[in-house]
């Protein structure tokens, strides 16, 4: 592994920090003599493909805001601004591989096969967790800040016990460089040479509190110390993160350890849907990165090669408005869950103090029974 050069860019860590960058924020494409290997398959049509991946998620995106303003969510965790690094980084994963995500990391479960009802769940306060992790083989939502990272090194110590070429890819915000579980991985990570992928999506604020404040250095620079080799990307250049997510995944399958990447990307809503950016953010600075937009720099590279047609605009553009519906009549047709739900799936075996409770509780509930016809 190298050191990453070429591409300046004020990530707040220090005043020029360098990244891997393969497409301009205008759609230039640059050849890299480094990291070209690792995309030489992605065509045109494979470009589209990956345009319309980032406008489904990125629909998704707005209508499950739209639901949680018109009430129909607890909460949501906008992921404007990121599609390129999710998408650039799960479409490079291998059915077989796991993923461990945190809770920003729904465009990486819609393209794992997570069905958009059960991205849902969670956020509408109807279950504990959404999916089944061995159906796509993708964790659930994890909202402990970075303990997701600590799960990802041991299952990759599984792996390696196990003797496939499997990998393990754990994604988590700048922010969680701060934790001490992500030191934690990293340690036994490098220990036990695990086949896991570090994805660090530094999207320059940790809420309401900029990446500056807790790193003085590109947050990448912090994994060489725990022998882990790390790489700087343009976050918001999907073919940049691809070819290094397979260039880590690489090393990984080959018996080689982990990686750390640091996608440099941005955080163009709130930090969730409870949070409210304008307090703490600079209108310049979202007007600044708004010029670097993951889906407008794809489009303009499409273009420059005779690839977005209004057909094929108009084709994405149905995609992801199908999705949308989907997603609203799925969220808005959940039935609610029965209050003994709650005890459902605390043990693995029955508990008799869990069942004392359940049987509590049940005999008050049943207080209540008759009420509505007073």
């Amino acid at each position: 592994m190298h050191t990453p050069v070429r591409h300046p860019e004020n990530s707040g860590s220090s005043p020029i920090d360098p990244y891997v960058q393969l497409v301009s924020p205008d759609g230039v494409r640059t050849p890299d003599p480094l990291y070209d290997r690792w995309i030489e398959d992605i065509d045109g049509a494979r470009l589209q493909e990956l345009y319309i991946d980032m406008a489904v998620i990125r629909r998704i995106d707005t209508e499950a805001t739209a639901l949680q303003r018109q009430g129909e969510l607890g909460l949501w965790p906008p992921l404007l601004g990121q599609e390129a690094a999710q998408i650039g980084s799960v479409r490079s994963l291998r059915s077989s591989d796991f993923v461990f995500p945190s809770y920003r990391e729904n465009g990486v479960a819609y393209c794992r096969g997570v069905k958009v009802r059960d991205l849902m769940r969670v956020w509408r306060g109807n279950a504990g967790a959404g999916w089944d992790p061995y159906q796509v083989n993708m964790a659930p939502t994890q909202v402990i800040i970075g303990a997701q990272a600590l799960h990802a090194a041991g299952y990759a110590m599984g792996i390696t016990r196990d003797g496939t070429d499997d990998a393990v890819i754990s994604y988590f915000g700048d922010g969680a460089t701060s934790q001490g579980d992500v030191s934690e991985a990293m340690v036994f990570a490098a220990s036990f040479n695990s086949p896991v992928v570090f994805f660090c999506s530094n999207n320059q604020w940790a809420i309401s509190e900029p990446v500056a404040l807790q790193a003085q250095v590109p947050i990448a620079n912090r994994a060489p110390g725990f022998g882990i080799p790390s790489i700087r990307v343009d976050g918001n250049d999907v073919l940049a993160v691809m070819a290094a997510t397979r260039e880590a995944l690489d090393r990984a399958r080959s018996g080689n350890g982990p990686t750390f990447i640091e996608a440099v990307t941005y955080r163009m809503g709130p930090h969730t849907t409870a949070d409210d950016p304008t307090r703490y953010r600079d209108s310049a600075e979202l007007d600044q990165w708004r010029r670097k937009d993951p889906l407008s720099r794809l489009q303009a590279l499409l273009a420059s090669m005779g690839l977005f047609s209004d057909e094929f605009a108009a084709e994405a553009g149905r995609r992801a408005d199908d999705v949308a519906a989907e997603l609203r009549a799925a969220c808005l047709g959940m039935p609610d869950p029965l209050p003994a739900d709650v005890f459902a799936h605390v043990y693995s075996e029955p508990h008799s103090w869990l069942d004392r409770q359940q049987e509590q509780y049940s005999r008050y509930l049943s207080g209540f029974a008759g009420e509505e016809n007073r």
